[in-house]
């Protein structure tokens, strides 16, 4: 064994730390694919809420409309154009004491007269995991916030409701989905 011989103790020292190296990427590279927290049960299609409080609108003209591609930031972490599929805008109501048999009315605020609160529906492909829903990396659950981002405004809301969409589903128009009321 004349190679042993001519290796000097950087050679022993050089070799050594490429197989630390070797052992080390393979090791994660075995981590990332065998051992993953959250395995993924499916593909699906889901639909998430997103609510807006307090957007200003004062021309009366509604700045989102249906159909139209709106650029998502979830928690901060810019994610993808979607399509708005359905939009519910009301404004801003009160609660009045009242001699009638609930004892209040709920009424519009006349305080805040351009004022509204918003419901956004969106689409998205997700990955089903036991913890929910990703996309794109992004856990989407309710409470998340997003940003909302189109050609005129930029709006900051929280998700309040994620379902999935069966394949054969049509979606449904639900009272929630009626079209944006303005003055």
């Amino acid at each position: 064994m004349n190679i042993f011989k001519k290796l000097k103790p950087t050679d022993y020292i050089i070799i050594l730390g490429i197989l630390i190296l070797l052992i080390i990427g393979t090791l994660a590279v075995l981590k990332k694919k065998n051992f993953s927290k959250l395995p993924i049960e499916k593909e699906s299609t889901i639909q998430f809420e997103v609510f807006f409080r307090g957007v200003t609108i004062s021309d009366n003209v509604v700045p989102f409309s249906q159909g139209e591609d709106a650029f998502i930031t979830i928690r901060n972490v810019p994610y993808t154009k979607l399509k708005i599929i359905g939009i519910d805008g009301r404004p801003r109501m009160k609660v009045i004491p009242s001699n009638n048999k609930e004892g209040y009315l709920i009424v519009e605020d006349v305080a805040t007269p351009n004022l509204y609160d918003f419901i956004l529906r969106l689409e998205d492909k997700a990955k089903k995991t036991p913890d929910g829903f990703v996309a794109g990396g992004n856990k989407i659950k309710m409470g998340i916030p997003v940003v909302i981002e189109g050609e005129k405004y930029k709006y900051s809301g929280t998700i309040s409701r994620v379902v999935e969409v069966e394949e054969s589903q049509v979606p449904e128009d639900s009272e929630n989905s009626k079209e944006p009321k303005t003055k």
